[in-house]
């Protein structure tokens, strides 16, 4: 339980870096922005992580926030050696600064039940979701563009799917 609570205090930290960033930046988040204007808009079509917590670097004192403590992976021991492998949040490449229902990132241990693991998960309201025993025993947490962190289950995740407002997430999966 100490785990879930610190890696819910991890994805509030985030969280924070995120609105910092969009109210710099007109109320849009890193992969709104273009890249010339400071944000990783032209990333999103790759499915890589890294860039999009990155332009948030500043905002985050150290890149150990970015891993979960429950999860496996080795933190990056600054932010320049940060690479997808030592990240444990995924990115939500739709969501939206005006859209406080839009998912922001989340614990990576997401699931759609289709075989294999692609870079950019597309999460649909009708089709099976949900969180792997990998990280929280099928639990997960869940940062909304208003800034809300949320612990649920796989219906609590189908639920904010669909309260999302989203026909399909788009999920950066490191």
């Amino acid at each position: 339980m100490a785990r879930m609570i610190a890696c819910t205090n991890n994805v509030k930290q985030i969280g924070l870096a995120e609105r910092i960033f969009a109210n710099d930046h007109r109320d849009r988040f890193p992969m709104e922005v273009p890249v010339n204007e400071g944000g990783t808009k032209e990333f999103v079509g790759f499915g890589v992580v890294v860039p999009h917590f990155l332009v948030i670097s500043n905002e985050l004192s150290v890149p150990k926030l970015l891993l979960c403590p429950a999860d496996t992976r080795t933190a990056a021991s600054n932010f320049g050696e940060l690479r997808d492998w030592n990240i444990g949040y995924f990115v939500g490449l739709d969501a939206r600064g005006e859209d406080s229902k839009s998912i922001l990132t989340g614990d990576r241990n997401i699931t759609n039940d289709l075989p294999g693991k692609a870079r950019i998960l597309f999460l649909t309201t009708n089709q099976p979701v949900g969180w792997t025993k990998e990280i929280h025993q099928h639990w997960g947490n869940l940062l909304l563009g208003d800034g809300t962190v949320q612990q649920v289950d796989s219906a609590g995740l189908q639920q904010t799917l669909r309260d999302s407002g989203v026909a399909t997430n788009r999920l950066a999966i490191p």
